[in-house]
């Protein structure tokens, strides 16, 4: 019997005497059975979320806003409605957080900048709204890279975040409040964005699962973007199941994946994406994709056509590279010429990449982008799902300055907006999480995410936790 079943099958009293001294790593699917179960309440889960944040903020700084007060009276309202008999559904009570570029109605939303220190807005985005509709608590708002354009989680105009598995260490980014929140038992799921990989890199470095849908399925309105060509929303959450969850509260409809799991043929692009890994990383992943081939119809050694690589942004393709820059430009122009010093220097130094992308340059670049997507079928001629590693080794300190070799195996993903996402598949020697990476071809959302579950539930390393 699991875990999930072991705690329904419980009665009342034993099940909070069983589950209270570990409440914040109650997966999301087994806080939502104990709410439905009159088990645990929305008030009680919400209070115990607030105190574990106000205890390891100091020290894991994942958060830019916390919204104490009106989480805790959203908690009464939505515990009232279960008295009356209403169940909004799986996340009615469910505390989450939002990186902070989600706009949310009359909470600042400042996307780590100083430019957006007080910018509140009056409408929540999209994907927000339909979150809380279903019942999810908004705890607060989560730290980041400035304006989601860098991958350690440093530039943020409220201080670097900390990895919740070793201090001093960076959780990745830009998404890195998101996915030290959710590492830490901050909150049930996290909202991140991801323009080259900058969900699926906190989830890798902090031991969780991070999923990029396939581009479009999910609106961005309401969300400040980096690039409106390469940015995919997508949540955060401690298992794949929970990831399924808060996707379907936020629009996406997951239908049964197009092939059974044994059916499934495992490509390995060994080529680039296993290339330069650190030891440990590689020892992971190659274990990883051996207990996958025995859970579907094998794996094998696939090749995929090379991207040129871009001249300014080493690792990452150069159709990337001109698209994301140019477009970064464009939404940073009039407010770099009016306060240049508000940014962070590094921000501000990448966003000067794009004003050298010439109108014929960043127009050829999204017409071969767009024929890239359109061709992305044959990428799985092979295969059905694509398996590499999601970062080249573990967490780095912070001050370290890590290359964009880091973000060389997610990037691409965003270039042809296919589904991926990563979850973890070992440890290091020093305790620090690695990540596997799976791609599925476009709409392949639901087949992307059975893998990953299935692996999840033979290798269980979702299961460990920070010691916090």
């Amino acid at each position: 019997m699991d875990r999930r079943s072991f705690l329904a099958s419980l009665p009342t009293a034993a099940w909070a005497a069983a589950s209270s001294a570990a409440l914040h790593w109650l997966s999301l699917k087994e806080a939502a059975e104990g709410i439905r179960r009159g088990r645990l309440s929305p008030v009680e889960l919400v209070g115990a979320t607030l105190e574990r944040i106000e205890r390891l903020q100091p020290q894991l700084n994942a958060f830019i806003t916390v919204t104490a007060e009106a989480a805790l009276g959203r908690a009464r309202e939505l515990e009232a409605e279960l008295r009356r008999g209403r169940r909004r559904g799986p996340l009615h009570g469910i505390p989450i957080a939002l990186k902070d570029l989600y706009d949310t109605a009359g909470v600042r939303t400042t996307a780590a900048s100083a430019h957006f220190a007080d910018r509140v807005p009056q409408a929540d985005a999209a994907v927000v709204a339909r979150l809380l509709e279903a019942g999810a608590v908004l705890v607060g708002k989560l730290n980041m890279d400035e304006f989601a354009y860098s991958f350690t989680s440093e530039t943020s105009h409220y201080g670097a975040v900390h990895n919740p598995w070793k201090a001093g260490y960076s959780p990745g980014g830009s998404s890195g409040g998101s996915g030290a929140a959710v590492a830490a038992g901050l909150c049930y799921a996290a909202l991140g964005s991801d323009t080259g990989g900058s969900i699926r890199l906190p989830a890798a470095l902090c031991g969780i699962a991070g999923f990029k849908p396939t581009y479009g399925v999910l609106p961005e309105v309401g969300i400040v973007p980096l690039a409106w060509s390469l940015d995919h929303p997508g949540p955060m959450c401690r298992t794949v199941g929970d990831l399924r969850l808060v996707l379907g509260a936020m629009g996406l409809k997951l239908g049964p994946a197009a092939r059974p799991l044994k059916s499934l043929r495992v490509g390995i692009p060994r080529a680039i994406y296993f290339e330069g890994l650190e030891s440990e990383t590689a020892a992971a992943v190659e274990e990883a994709i051996r207990m996958l081939g025995r859970l579907t119809a094998g794996a094998r050694e696939v090749r995929l056509p090379r991207l040129e690589v871009s001249p300014a942004l080493d690792s990452l393709p150069a159709l990337y590279g001109t698209i994301i820059t140019a477009e970064a430009y464009a939404f940073h122009e009039e407010r770099l010429a009016r306060g240049p010093e508000l940014y962070h220097p590094a921000t501000r130094e990448t966003i000067k990449l794009g004003a050298s992308v010439t109108t014929p340059a960043y127009i050829r670049a999204r017409r071969e982008m767009e024929a890239l997507r359109r061709a992305s079928h044959a990428l799985f001629k092979e295969a059905d799902l694509l398996a590499l590693p999601a970062a080249p080794g573990p967490a780095f300190p912070l001050g370290s300055k890590p290359g964009l070799i880091y973000l060389r195996n997610l990037a691409p993903w965003n270039l042809y907006g296919l589904p991926a996402v990563s979850i973890p598949c070992g440890f290091t020697r020093d305790g620090l999480p690695v990540g596997l990476q799976l791609v599925g071809p476009s709409g392949g959302d639901s087949t992307v995410l059975e893998a990953a579950e299935a692996y999840e539930k033979a290798a269980s390393w979702h299961a460990r936790h920070p010691p916090l």
